[in-house]
């Protein structure tokens, strides 16, 4: 009789105890694994957004310039691209601030024309007008420089840029040779009268630009 008592006083005790135990477990969690435990819930829930890791810089702001025109790549289509064509001298480079009514900052730079292929007048000084950025980027001019110049129509702005970028600049010598760089010659190698020429008399390239500019 006390045997059958005392199994059943021991089983009544053990009842209370497995609580008590899962009670102890639920007070006393494991922190390592918390933070695991979250990610994985919150990589389970469509709707939570996720902070970035202290340890991933966020990206820079994207901040809008002006548009840069891509490269025209073959000479006909590089040519037809151009709204001004001409050799000259830089005379003048003047910075100018942005204004109400001119919205970015420019540069103006003044040429004195001396041979005329497209848009332009012998013997004029012409002022075209660069946005800052594309001079702060590299594309800048010195005065008392001779070149040769591919620029596209002016903008809505008023504004005027190389065609194709360093591919619209072609620098003149002492004999008034329009010199072509290894870009050049790398692009127009295919052109019959400039391909393989690193050098070419300007009446020579003047021909070669009309003849582009009548291909279709």
């Amino acid at each position: 009789m006390l045997g059958r008592s005392g199994s059943c006083l021991l089983a009544v005790s053990l009842l209370m105890l497995v609580p008590l135990s899962l009670t102890a477990q639920r007070s006393d969690p494991d922190l390592s694994t918390i933070g695991t435990r979250a990610e994985e819930l919150a990589a389970r829930l469509p709707g939570i957004i996720q902070p970035p890791s202290p340890l991933i810089p966020a990206p820079p702001p994207i901040v809008p310039r002006y548009p840069i025109r891509t490269p025209v790549m073959g000479f006909p289509g590089f040519t037809r691209a151009a709204g001004m064509i001409f050799s000259g001298t830089v005379k003048s480079i003047e910075r100018r601030p942005a204004t109400r009514a001119q919205a970015v900052e420019t540069v103006a730079v003044t040429f004195h024309v001396e041979n005329a292929i497209r848009g332009v007048t012998l013997g004029e000084d012409l002022t075209v007008f660069q946005w800052i950025g594309l001079w702060s980027s590299g594309q800048r001019y010195r005065v008392g420089e001779q070149l040769l110049l591919f620029l596209y129509p002016p903008s809505k702005l008023g504004l005027t840029s190389c065609v194709g970028g360093s591919m619209g600049r072609f620098t003149m010598d002492a004999q008034g040779r329009v010199l072509l760089s290894a870009q050049h010659l790398s692009a127009f190698r295919l052109d019959p009268v400039l391909g393989g020429k690193s050098r070419v008399r300007f009446r020579d390239f003047t021909r070669a630009v009309l003849r582009a500019g009548e291909e279709e």
